[in-house]
């Protein structure tokens, strides 16, 4: 049997294209699951997780705020430093305004003690200081307010029962020695004094937690004790209504410390 002849196929040169466009397919997937996984639409995923939340029984979370992916961010830390002065410097401004109130409220309730230079009223950076002679309040020797002081001392009251500031009475004595059964020292006759204030204070309905009692014996004279005018302006009961504005508190640094 006769064989058929041979004959050579042509060769197909456009038989890359099937490869080349296979790969492109390929690609073309690729980029297109890319730009999928990278356009998460975060309003339909919280949705869905809400949904699947509130299906089992659990309350869903917060939703956490969306932002716009195309808007510039804003630098945030500037901004909030800027926030918070003004607040900052708004506080210190009403709370300077209200104690300049107080001071001038009780200038008015001490005006004739003021007047008689046996009174006085300042304000500093702690808050405000109404000095007050022993004279006023006190019989040489004695811690029991006299009649005429627990007017004046009810008014004040009165000032200070609705205010929010501490209160710190502090007594002081002249460097006189005392030595007696109730008041062994001039420590003790300066303490029970400034508790005395606070007893009245709180009788006239002045808050007990706001109140602090202190005394100093002759350790802060504002005067010499070398005269008995001297020494009369030393016997006194200072009431501090303490500022509300926090104090600026910086770290000792140790010396040789790194």
């Amino acid at each position: 049997m006769a064989r058929k002849p041979y004959v050579e196929e042509e060769d197909n040169r456009e038989r890359w294209l099937v490869s080349y466009a296979d790969f492109i397919t390929l690609l073309f997937a690729f980029f297109v699951v890319m730009y999928a996984v990278s356009s998460v639409n975060d309003g339909k995923v919280r949705n869905m997780s809400n949904a699947l939340t509130t299906a089992f029984g659990r309350l869903p979370a917060a939703t956490p705020p969306v932002h716009d992916r195309l808007a510039p961010e804003l630098p945030l830390l500037p901004r909030q430093s800027i926030y918070r002065s003004r607040l900052n410097d708004n506080a210190v401004r009403r709370e300077k305004e209200q104690l300049t109130t107080i001071a001038r409220d009780l200038l008015t309730a001490l005006a004739p003690l003021v007047s008689q230079g046996k009174v006085k009223v300042t304000q500093g950076a702690r808050g405000i200081t109404v000095e007050i002679n022993a004279s006023v309040l006190f019989a040489p020797g004695d811690a029991k307010l006299s009649p005429q002081s627990v007017e004046a001392l009810a008014a004040v009251a009165q000032v200070l029962k609705d205010d929010g500031h501490a209160i710190q009475v502090e007594g002081h004595t002249d460097n006189v020695p005392i030595s007696t059964a109730l008041y062994p020292s001039n420590w003790e006759l300066s303490s029970v004094r400034a508790s005395s204030v606070v007893r009245l204070f709180i009788d006239n309905g002045v808050a007990p937690l706001r109140l602090t009692a202190i005394g100093h014996g002759a350790n802060r004279p504002v005067d010499g004790n070398d005269t008995p005018e001297a020494r009369l302006r030393n016997r006194r009961v200072q009431l501090m209504i303490m500022s509300n504005l926090p104090d600026v508190q910086k770290d000792v640094p140790i010396e040789g410390a790194r």
